[in-house]
């Protein structure tokens, strides 16, 4: 008989057991909400156009040579600082003197068959008005005339031509600047035969350059001349800044994409900008200075979870009352009709307290992290950006059902102490 009752007392204890499992794993637990906020303020937005281009002198010209010839001198190198006028580098002059010298020699031989020609015109003229000579004979001497005449008047061409060419055995600068490429070394020999060979090229100023950057046909439209701009270059960690001067409207098409060439002005009092430096530009296109909601918040919507972990505000039937705003009136058609025509009408949801209300509000201008706020927020409104839902822990109070509780720090458990020493 004492053996039944201790089977069933193990069952019933067995059953508490189970019940008390069931109770701590299937009851309820409260659920709580932690809210992401961001508080409605004044700030800036900027729309703004990115590309690349790359950086050079405003001014760059190429210096070469009409003529032909070996180069003899050269007076500069790179980086050279010259001035207009400057001698750069001579060629070898002994083929152009003695070109100059073979047309000297033609024109005195010219002039002295005009001397001839005139003497004969002069004769003949004589003779004919003393009906000694024929017309047939003073028209053949003034021919002879008339050739000598063309003769000297070509060979004295042909002398200025000699002199122009040997000038151009001497190079000069065109342009106050710096010597950025120099193509040939003493000794080497060009030939001006069918183009003119580039020798030197020199930027006018390099304290004064631009970017040509290349403008998708896509953001073209919103680019005008004036716009500012900031721009970076891969060696140095500064921000540059510059100005639209202008847009070139023929267009660059690569691979089916069709570009704009825009060229930005950029100073360059330091000279850390060097030619070939590639750049990457922002063009400010709009900028707008007012109170801004984050893209965050007009994306966010609270899920059923978060919902129903929310305490209950008094309203019909215990449920969520939203609310829509516009300048601080409640109205809940007032956004259905926007004010202009570039309006965007978004959501947000407004925390007031341990509650959540949605609202829609008109906004402008973005850049894809703030818009500006058109109607709909007040300063210092807090807008919900995320929402996370978690679980409040209950305290335990009483024993633990799987056995005895965990002793407090310091304490002991007699169950776990060995024999008293003594």
């Amino acid at each position: 008989m004492e053996a039944k009752t201790k089977k069933k007392l193990l069952i019933f204890g067995g059953s508490l057991a189970l019940v008390g499992l069931a109770f701590l794993f299937f009851s309820p637990r409260q659920k709580s909400v932690t809210f992401t906020t961001k508080v409605i303020a004044r700030d800036t937005v900027r729309a703004t156009v990115t590309a690349t281009g790359s950086v050079a002198p405003v001014d760059e010209v190429t210096v070469g040579t009409q003529v032909s010839g070996e180069v003899k001198k050269i007076y500069v190198d790179f980086n050279s600082h010259v001035k207009k006028g400057q001698l750069l580098a001579e060629l070898d002059k002994s083929t152009l003197q003695e070109r100059l010298n073979q047309t000297n020699a033609q024109l005195q031989s010219a002039i002295s068959t005009l001397t001839l020609a005139r003497q004969n015109y002069a004769r003949t003229k004589e003779l004919y008005d003393k009906k000694a000579a024929t017309k047939m004979e003073l028209e053949s001497v003034q021919n002879s005339l008339n050739q000598a005449n063309a003769s000297v008047s070509q060979a004295q061409i042909n002398v200025k031509e000699a002199k122009l060419n040997l000038s151009y055995a001497e190079i000069y600068s065109p342009i106050d600047g710096v010597v950025l490429g120099k193509e040939v070394e003493e000794g080497q020999t060009v030939a001006s035969s069918f183009s003119t060979p580039t020798l030197f090229t020199i930027a006018r100023d390099l304290k004064n350059m631009q970017v040509k950057a290349n403008i998708d046909e896509a953001d073209i439209g919103a680019v005008k001349v004036g716009q500012k701009v900031s721009f970076t270059v891969d060696s140095y960690s500064d921000e540059f800044s510059g100005e639209i001067s202008q847009i070139r409207l023929s267009p660059v098409t690569t691979n089916n994409v069709v570009t704009y060439t825009v060229i930005v002005t950029a100073p360059n009092p330091d000279e850390k900008l060097y030619p070939g430096m590639t750049a990457n530009i922002v063009i400010v296109t709009d900028e707008q200075v007012n109170l801004v909601v984050p893209v965050s918040a007009t994306n966010y919507s609270p899920t059923e979870e978060v919902l129903n972990a929310l305490p209950k505000p008094e309203g019909k039937n215990g449920e969520h009352k939203g609310e829509h705003a516009v300048d601080g009136k409640t109205d809940a058609t007032a956004m259905a009709k926007p004010a202009g025509k570039n309006v965007k009408t978004k959501e947000v949801w407004i925390k007031k307290g341990a509650e959540i209300h949605p609202r829609r509000v008109q906004v402008g201008l973005g850049d894809g992290i703030n818009y500006i706020v058109n109607a709909g927020l007040a300063e210092g409104d807090s807008v919900v950006t995320n929402a996370v839902v978690g679980v409040k822990e209950k305290k335990q109070n009483g024993k633990n059902f799987f056995g005895p509780s965990r002793p407090k720090s310091g304490a002991k458990n007699s169950s776990l102490q060995g024999p008293p020493a003594h």
